[in-house]
């Protein structure tokens, strides 16, 4: 009996690149000239983002747990949003002797692509139990507007039939 599976190429792509940069990781942590400590602090990464859009705001979500508020930057340039910060690796912990490390360290850079209908003066960043959360309001004219339909076909009618009526 042959079975068949539904071919999805994106989603192979998506698997090999994460293989990938788990080999990049590796060797760039394995053969690093600074050492493997150092190598931590040099690695950058991305986080993860929620996006979000209802009729008046588009909201992002970055998780950025161990990272200060004052190693965030949050920028928009243009049409564009652009979040920067920095996990610095504690060096005070007396354990060298690490069995495994897993937590990505380093600078990060997300940008986003804003559409024409974001307020660029009206963008609130709050940042909470390591997720900093990103508001941006829509224009007024951007925001969807209700329009009533009138029946017009019976006014039509009726202004027939007064005229037939006459």
């Amino acid at each position: 009996m042959t079975l068949l599976t539904r071919w999805e190429p994106l989603r192979e792509f998506s698997t090999m690149q994460d293989r990938m940069n788990r080999m990049n990781r590796l060797f760039r942590e394995s053969f690093s000239p600074e050492g493997p400590e150092e190598a931590l602090t040099t690695t950058s990464f991305a986080p993860p983002v929620d996006i979000y859009e209802d009729e008046h705001t588009i909201t992002l979500k970055l998780e950025v747990p161990g990272i200060d508020e004052q190693d965030i930057d949050v920028r928009i340039e243009g049409n564009a949003l652009s979040v920067h910060g920095e996990r610095k690796i504690e060096k005070e912990e007396k354990e060298e002797n690490f069995r495994r490390v897993e937590r990505q360290y380093g600078s990060f850079t997300r940008s986003f692509t804003l559409p024409s209908s974001v307020d660029p003066e009206q963008v609130n960043a709050n940042y909470d139990k390591g997720v900093l959360k990103i508001t941006l309001a829509k224009k007024a004219e951007a925001k969807p507007k209700q329009i009533k339909v009138n029946v017009g076909s019976e006014k039509i009618l009726e202004a027939k039939a007064q005229t037939k009526a006459a």
